[in-house]
């Protein structure tokens, strides 16, 4: 059975973009960029909320590619390869190869999902992850807590009354000062 990992950059403080909708700050320098492009490597779907999509559909053809560092191009070959599902009750079409389109999130079509998949799977988007967590899905975690303090915005984490336990698998010290951590949901 795959996994579904939730992955995230996140301010120390804990949002995954400030008060006014940005995330300038989170942009991965070299070596977190290669770090995530080794994670991601084994992911076989993306799962998605409308925003989240429309943020990571960039990766469909980034501008200037040839002119772009080789894990850029790399992160690029990696999202390209994989298949995408977007939750969404207003996007239309689909604007990438490989993408399929869901009115509704299903947590029971999820179960299946992972059941049936050879690839692990991802939720990308705080929305659509506090409701696969809500709902006991999410079986890892991978944080980038990157050393700033917004003030406030979107939170990375539900807090409508969800718990989980984890357990904490690896950790990692990035020289930019960023921090990885690595949770498996205990059971």
């Amino acid at each position: 059975m795959a996994k579904l990992i939730y992955s995230a950059i996140t301010s120390l403080d804990g949002y995954i973009e400030d008060a006014d909708g940005k995330f300038d700050w989170a942009a991965p320098d070299e070596d977190v960029h290669a770090f995530v492009n080794d994670l991601e490597r084994p992911v076989g779907t993306y799962l998605y909320g409308r925003r989240m999509y429309e943020t990571m559909v960039f990766w469909e053809s980034p501008r200037d590619a040839a002119e772009q560092p080789p894990f850029v191009r790399e992160y690029a070959e990696i999202w390209q390869a994989a298949d995408k599902i977007v939750y969404s009750n207003t996007l239309q079409t689909a604007a990438s190869a490989r993408t399929r389109i869901e009115r509704e999130f299903d947590p029971e079509a999820v179960r299946q999902l992972k059941e049936a998949a050879d690839r692990d799977l991802s939720v990308g988007g705080a929305g659509l992850a506090a409701q696969a967590i809500a709902a006991g899905l999410v079986d890892e975690y991978h944080l980038f807590l990157v050393p700033v303090l917004t003030g406030g915005g979107k939170p990375a984490l539900p807090g409508d009354n969800v718990r989980v336990n984890l357990g904490l698998l690896d950790e990692r010290r990035f020289r930019n000062g960023t921090v990885y951590l690595h949770y498996r949901a205990r059971t």
